[in-house]
């Protein structure tokens, strides 16, 4: 139950490029804030500037390095009666940026939560890949280290929606040459980079031509966006119908682990038997 004399919280979508892509009420709610949460405050000082706004009497800092520990501030503010607005570098906050933890918390305290709704780079990455937007999933940022990027990779190896990434340009090579050995080399993928800026990109084509050209790395923000799997029908649980699907999803570009745990999904089947059933024992 939102209390009485509580603020609100307000997350306002910033530019991922252009400063005129700005929603026209996020200059109304630099105006009004009593206090703006900003996970750079020099940056928020040059779209201010962009937009002709002043510079709101009582900034914060809110990042990675610090939410933890400012979260409870800003309750007490919005508890308080302020009107709070949250703006990260980029985008929509808490999408692979801070505002996770102060919506949550905010949520819990009954503190009303809305937004301004604007420029997201998960939306217009999918709107120009060029592959189905029917149905999507975000992935976010994958894990750094090669081992766990691998492991991430191999769980969605038989995710039939497309899939939006967050990711560095010097790791973009890497993560689309694994991306490859995780889902085929011929899956078909694009790269968009610098998105609405104006040296953008969007590089379409398989995942092993686009691991080749990005293998030196690349220049600007980044976002992948990568087909899902081809939907694999029921399957049979005779021997002979394991092992044919099993190849299948081999020659399909799966390692033999992933294939089997794949083919034991889809047939309801512990994975030591279409083991078996795979090597014919």
């Amino acid at each position: 139950m939102i209390g009485s004399m509580s603020g609100v919280l307000v997350l306002a979508a910033t530019p991922i490029g252009q400063a005129g892509d700005a929603p026209s009420r996020l200059a109304d709610e630099l105006r009004s804030a009593d206090v703006v949460a900003a996970e750079d405050t020099r940056r928020l000082r040059r779209l201010c500037a962009d937009l002709d706004v002043p510079v709101p009497a009582r900034v914060v800092s809110y990042f990675e390095g610090n939410e933890a520990g400012r979260t409870a501030s800003l309750v007490d503010a919005l508890e308080s009666g302020d009107r709070v607005l949250m703006v990260t570098d980029a985008g929509m906050p808490s999408v692979s940026d801070p505002g996770y933890r102060l919506v949550a918390a905010a949520v819990e305290a009954g503190v009303r939560v809305t937004a301004v709704p604007g420029p997201s780079a998960v939306l217009t990455a999918l709107a120009v890949s060029g592959l189905p937007v029917d149905r999507f999933c975000f992935e976010g940022f994958l894990p750094r280290k090669a081992g766990e990027r691998a492991q991430r990779l191999a769980t969605l190896s038989g995710e039939e929606r497309t899939m939006v990434f967050f990711e560095s340009p010097r790791r973009t090579g890497a993560t689309l040459a694994a991306m490859a050995d995780a889902f085929g080399a011929d899956r078909a993928a694009a790269v968009c980079r610098e998105l609405t800026k104006t040296h953008e990109e969007v590089r379409r084509g398989p995942l092993v031509e686009l691991a080749e050209w990005a293998a030196d790395g690349l220049l600007g923000e980044v976002t992948l966006v990568v087909s899902g799997a081809e939907p694999v029908a029921a399957v049979a649980d005779d021997p002979d119908s394991l092992r044919a699907a099993v190849a299948e999803l081999e020659e399909a570009g799966r390692t033999r682990k992933e294939a089997i745990a794949e083919v034991a999904r889809l047939a309801g089947l512990p994975k030591r038997e279409v083991y078996a059933a795979a090597h014919r024992i």
